[in-house]
């Protein structure tokens, strides 16, 4: 055998997939015109390695077959919405100059339902002692998922609260994900499932890291307890998380524990992640819950879902529309801040119209190109009139935008492609003047611990930065 020839063959098979692949990004796949000029430069230039990496992190999922809802549920739902979407927002309501808001979001299923009780968390002591106390009081069920679940002290309180709920008789459902989550094993969670319990990791591989659905992670935290107590947000689970990590410091991040109807939405998004991580359909919860407290609170929320099976990005477009709306005022605080076009322009006109745009971003990367891509895109707001902050006692991780004080958005979504087209992602919008101006407030209160960066500020940057930035911007679309 003439092994001389073995090379050029290899060569030839993997430029004959580079072309396969480019067709397929060109004719087959809908993506963003900017991502598209990424994959087929990475292809083009890397036409070994370049094919590899669209393998692990390029190629697009199935919309259609995705997720499975049960046939009555799913008419019910389709039913509730329809009916919604007829209702007419009288011109005197609170919720009048947001109907449009409203209505958009329901195009990606979102029901306008109710919280009786809604509380800020920002601290990670402050979340996970009230987590805790929460699930060591549930009396029928608990379903919890998370991004990153690590088995440090934090994560070994946690599951070791959930392990004795099920050796109680509680029904406890633990998802989480198997990238963000890779050091969890197997038998970590052997004597929780003789207790009953079960576990599910999404979108798992039996090569552990090396999975070819590394690009598209479920990256939504949230928790249901009873279907009368709810948490969505930003923290993970790890000791990082409570600002022990010496490399990040204090951890700034903001969580959302709500109480009522809307306890079912995220119940709802739930199930479907929780089905979607096996190959095997299974029944959705039936188990008896107790009667909801009686409350007179009647805070207006809906939870905004999106991720790489949508038919558009849900997420965008609703952050996009609520700066729209902004007449005064938006605050944003993100660790990552790369904006596609669209939403940069909706910056701009709102910085143009008079609108006092404020971002805090962190002051110290956890991923250098992601980093420098925010920092490139936020020098530009600077030229256009917006007040940019960098946290600097340590690592901004909240995920909040607050209009006029008056609505607010709290969830999992970064401002970046990643968020809003790769990963699946979980927002709480909020119809609520004393939410909303609390989190305004905290917004405010962090200003004190942030450094104002400005114009002179960001001109004076040296020129590596510079060429980071460069870097970064042409990779931004596919960070």
């Amino acid at each position: 055998m003439d092994y001389t020839l073995i090379l050029p063959v290899l060569l030839y098979v993997v430029l004959f997939a580079n072309v396969v692949a480019a067709i397929a990004i060109l004719f087959f796949e809908r993506r963003d015109v900017s991502a598209t000029w990424a994959w087929l430069m990475i292809l083009f230039f890397l036409p070994v390695i370049g094919f590899l990496i669209y393998l692990l992190f390029g190629r697009s999922l199935k919309q259609e077959t995705f997720y499975h809802v049960p046939e009555a549920r799913r008419l019910a739902r389709e039913e509730e919405l329809s009916a919604q979407a007829n209702d007419d927002v009288p011109r005197e309501a609170p919720l009048y100059p947001y109907r449009k808001l409203i209505q958009a979001n329901r195009s990606s299923g979102a029901l306008l339902t109710e919280a009786t009780d809604v509380r800020t968390l920002f601290d990670g002591h402050q979340k996970f002692d009230t987590l805790l106390a929460d699930i060591q009081s549930a009396q029928v069920e608990i379903n919890i998922q998370y991004f990153i679940l690590k088995r440090d002290p934090l994560g070994d309180r946690l599951l070791n609260a959930l392990f004795e709920q099920a050796k109680r008789g509680v029904k406890v459902r633990i998802l989480y994900d198997a990238v963000g989550s890779w050091k969890l094993k197997a038998k970590d969670f052997a004597a929780f499932k003789q207790d009953g319990g079960e576990v599910r990791s999404f979108f798992s591989s039996p090569l552990g890291i090396l999975n070819l659905r590394i690009n598209n992670r479920n990256h939504r935290k949230l928790c249901t307890i009873d279907r009368q107590i709810g948490y969505i947000g930003g923290f993970n689970v790890g000791s990082e998380y409570l600002g022990e990590d010496e490399h990040f410091g204090y951890w700034r991040d903001t969580h959302l524990r709500v109480l009522g109807p809307v306890v079912e939405e995220l119940e709802f998004h739930f199930e479907q992640d929780w089905d979607a991580a096996s190959n095997e359909r299974t029944d959705w919860s039936t188990a008896p819950i107790p009667p909801l407290e009686v409350a007179t609170d009647r805070i207006p929320v809906q939870i905004v879902t999106s991720g790489p099976t949508s038919e558009t990005e849900y997420l965008k477009n609703m952050l996009i529309q609520m700066i729209h709306t902004a007449e005064k005022s938006i605050y944003i605080q993100s660790p990552y801040f790369i904006p596609d076009a669209s939403f940069m322009d909706a910056c701009r006109i709102a910085l143009a119209s008079g609108v006092s745009l404020k971002i805090m971003i962190p002051n110290q990367p956890d991923h250098p190109f992601v980093y420098w891509a925010t920092y490139a895109a936020v020098g530009e707001l600077i030229q256009h009139g917006a007040e940019v902050y960098t946290y600097e006692i340590g690592f901004m991780h909240a995920k909040t935008i607050v209009v006029d004080g008056k609505i607010a958005s709290v969830g999992t979504t970064n401002i970046d492609a990643r968020s809003f087209r790769l990963n699946f992602e979980m927002n709480a919008i909020l119809y609520d003047t004393t939410i909303a101006e609390e989190l305004e407030l905290l917004f405010l209160s962090d200003v004190a611990d942030s450094a104002l960066l400005t114009r002179e500020k960001y001109a004076a940057r040296p020129r590596m930065i510079r060429f980071k930035e460069s870097i970064s911007r042409l990779l931004s679309p596919i960070l």
